[in-house]
């Protein structure tokens, strides 16, 4: 029986087993799934010379710095620079990225031509994956975040009608409101929105987090992370088997 897993810090959120689980035993699969929860980045060695994983998820925080320790990454993967399915093949093992193409798979039906920028909100692995997809389709990027510290990088109190009006997709790539923190959000001027932007929450657990939730409020289109998830699964499983 092969086995798989999902390597995080925190994974109770997590949908990621029960998918995979369900999958196994709708089509009649000999594996199992497990989450992996690792204090510290440097014991997934330890998980990696058991041996006994045909493949395995990254998640919050550790999509860019499990990248020192695997032997090779997807073109993919090297251009976003973060990490979230690892492979084992030929006693190597390789990064790749699905993040991007279940991404790009769940925004296709929302996007108008009134996208032409985004607003992320984050900028950690699963930001640049978005990221990596909007530029790919010609939309410009900025970010907010907590601390900005790059060009087209800015606080989150320096987000303001005009952005917004500028801005007409927002996709929150940070893990705030996920279970069992859903009373919390980031702080975002949620009067500024309208019927025109579209809003996104890779969060899918809760299906709707306080932010979409004053989102939609605000008269926003708003989609959570659940669609992202099992496009980016389906696309590992196709990694791992190779087919």
């Amino acid at each position: 029986m092969r086995k798989f897993g999902l390597i995080g810090k925190q994974l109770g959120h997590s949908f990621s087993k029960a998918f995979f689980t369900e999958k196994f035993q709708q089509e009649n699969i000999s594996a199992v799934y497990e989450n992996v929860e690792l204090p510290e980045i440097n014991e997934i060695k330890s998980v990696f010379d058991t041996g006994s994983f045909s493949g395995l998820n990254v998640t919050i925080p550790y999509k860019e710095v499990v990248i020192p320790y695997l032997d090779e990454l997807s073109d993919e993967a090297k251009a976003i620079g973060a990490v979230n399915v690892i492979a084992f093949q030929n006693g190597k093992t390789i990064g790749h990225n699905t993040d991007a193409f279940g991404f790009h798979q769940s925004i296709k039906p929302f996007l108008t031509n009134r996208h032409e920028r985004a607003l992320i909100l984050g900028t950690g692995g699963a930001s640049k994956a978005v990221a990596y997809v909007f530029q790919s389709i010609g939309l410009d990027v900025i970010y907010a975040s907590r601390v900005p510290h790059e060009v087209k990088q800015f606080a989150y109190s320096d987000i303001n009608e005009h952005m917004l009006n500028a801005c007409k997709v927002i996709v929150n790539c940070t893990p705030v409101g996920t279970f069992p923190n859903v009373d919390e959000s980031v702080p975002f001027p949620f009067a500024h929105l309208t019927e025109e932007h579209l809003v996104i929450d890779l969060i899918y657990n809760p299906s709707q987090t306080r932010f979409l939730a004053q989102s939609a409020a605000a008269g926003a289109t708003t989609l959570n992370g659940l669609s992202m998830l099992k496009e980016q699964a389906n696309k590992a499983w196709q990694i791992w088997t190779q087919k």
